[in-house]
């Protein structure tokens, strides 16, 4: 199975205030690649956010601005290529409104949302917040809400449903964006 697993944190409740990215990539149903970068937004930060990732103004002071970032990963957003996210809703909104924000062409690719495989396929857990389906699957999140730590999570849930559901269980869940 080849995807890339993304997650976006956000200064504020706009959603094209990203200020951290990350991508996972799997390659054969292993992890190949791992990009992380900060995000100087231009619009001020929240202190809600800020409490829930620990991002502050300060830490991306000297971060490039989104344009400067988008040319390193756009090739991960093809027609072809799967890119998953928990809770893709958010994740793809915050790129999609990004991208918008900065008069930049949206991709098209195809998305994968685990937040919903997991409601599906593991209906019996208390909820289905990433750290909550990582415990019940002992999967490790060190840093929850650090886009790296949160990514790679997101991958290893769709590893381990692939694994104990297979592919075809999960088609029914892939998604167009664009």
């Amino acid at each position: 199975m080849n995807f890339i697993a993304l997650d976006f944190e956000t200064a504020n409740a706009k959603r094209y205030s990203a200020c951290s990215l990350a991508l996972t990539v799997i390659r054969n149903s292993q992890v190949v690649d791992e990009f992380y970068t900060l995000i100087k937004p231009d619009t001020p930060f929240s202190w809600r956010n800020e409490q829930i990732h620990g991002i502050h103004t300060q830490d991306v002071a000297t971060a490039p601005d989104f344009p400067t970032v988008w040319p390193h990963i756009a090739s991960f957003f093809q027609r072809d290529r799967l890119v998953i996210a928990h809770n893709a809703t958010f994740d793809n909104s915050v790129l999609k409104n990004t991208l918008a924000h900065y008069q930049i062409q949206q991709p098209t690719y195809l998305t994968l949302d685990t937040l919903r495989t997991s409601r599906q396929l593991l209906p019996d857990l208390p909820n289905h917040k990433l750290n909550t389906v990582c415990e019940a699957l002992q999967i490790d999140l060190e840093h929850h809400h650090n886009a790296l730590d949160d990514s790679l999570a997101c991958a290893n849930i769709l590893l381990y449903q692939l694994q104990q559901f297979g592919p075809t269980a999960l088609k029914q869940y892939v998604k167009l964006i664009g």
